[in-house]
């Protein structure tokens, strides 16, 4: 039985690695066995068309000698009318794409298999070779499409893409801990206020990050849809960038409150501010500190080069795009 040859171009990165795991996907029918060769390329650079990009799939197809091939990509889909898609075929051209961000963010690995072994059966079978499209629903699959943009941006690398900024918190919060005056504060604020604190300190440190980053996505044109992408980019950029510094808040909370065990007296403080403290105070007070420890390495994130904080912020297909764009403004 002669196997079927089928490739996978995938975009650098994430898209890869999915690709790279589904070499040895095979028919669930045992019609014909499916001979799977990845090739890593950002095939959808420099265009925002699908059309396009299956053309230059089929392209693949016809220098490799395939029988099909299907692209991984980490570019969010629309059809002409602006709806969000899935999966963009056309079985004629034996030809399709996988818009991985419109798996959504959980168990997309899973997801990207159930996917591409569907394609790849449908577009083998001849009785089912019609060009089709899977279009998300508008309300879910916007918030789907979200968070696959999210997850293909990783939020957890904003916490190494920020060292200086890193450093310059817990020096502050370590400094902050042991000051008399931060224990009044803390000691008179309401649970309400901290929080406040909080959401104020996370949301003005992601505001600097993208002022002073540049960050901020423009449309190509006046178009809805040039509108409607930028909008996209935009949301996952700043919920990239919430998720990144919540993690980094966590993270400067822990440390914080094991500085402030190891060295404050709870008498000591129990003195300066005329009232009982117990240990449990120490969790009011770091949560204090975090917050304002938050704001002062905020500032420095300013000594972090814009490709550290755009590494943190975009995925590699978004990377791709911006240095297009910046290209194309430059000349």
């Amino acid at each position: 039985m002669e196997s079927i040859r089928v490739g996978i171009v995938a975009d650098p990165a994430a898209p890869t690695v999915i690709a790279r795991r589904l070499t040895d996907l095979s028919p669930l029918d045992g019609r014909d066995a499916w001979d799977i060769t990845v090739v890593s390329e950002p095939f959808t650079t420099g265009s925002e068309d699908v059309d396009t990009a299956v053309g230059r799939l089929q392209d693949h197809a016809r220098r490799q000698d395939w029988d099909l091939v299907v692209g991984l990509t980490e570019l969010p889909l629309h059809d002409h009318e602006g709806r969000h898609l899935l999966v963009e075929s056309d079985p004629q051209r034996q030809a399709a794409v996988l818009s991985l961000p419109a798996l959504g963010g959980l168990r997309m690995q899973t997801r990207a298999r159930r996917a591409v072994r569907s394609l790849v059966s449908d577009m083998a079978d001849p009785s089912t070779r019609t060009e089709h499209q899977t279009t998300l629903p508008r309300l879910r699959g916007r918030w789907r499409l979200l968070s696959g943009m999210v997850l293909a941006n990783r939020p957890w690398l904003l916490v190494p893409g920020l060292k200086s900024a890193l450093v310059a918190a817990l020096a502050t919060g370590a400094v902050a801990t042991v000051n008399s005056t931060v224990w009044l504060l803390a000691s008179s604020l309401s649970w309400w206020r901290l929080v406040v604190a909080t959401i104020a300190s996370i949301a003005l440190v992601v505001a600097w990050l993208i002022i002073d980053g540049e960050l901020w996505d423009r449309p190509d044109d006046d178009s809805p849809r040039a509108r409607e992408r930028s909008r996209l980019y935009n949301a996952s950029t700043v919920v990239t960038l919430l998720v990144g510094m919540l993690i980094c808040y966590a993270a400067l909370y822990v440390v914080n409150l094991a500085w402030a065990f190891f060295v404050l007296d709870s008498d000591v403080i129990s003195s300066s501010v005329n009232a009982p403290v117990g240990h449990s105070d120490l969790f009011v007070l770091t949560w204090f500190v975090a917050s304002a420890a938050t704001v002062g390495g905020g500032l420095g994130s300013g000594l972090e080069s814009d490709e550290a904080i755009r590494a943190a912020a975009y995925s590699k297909r978004e990377q791709d795009r911006r240095d297009r764009l910046a290209r194309a403004g430059d000349r």
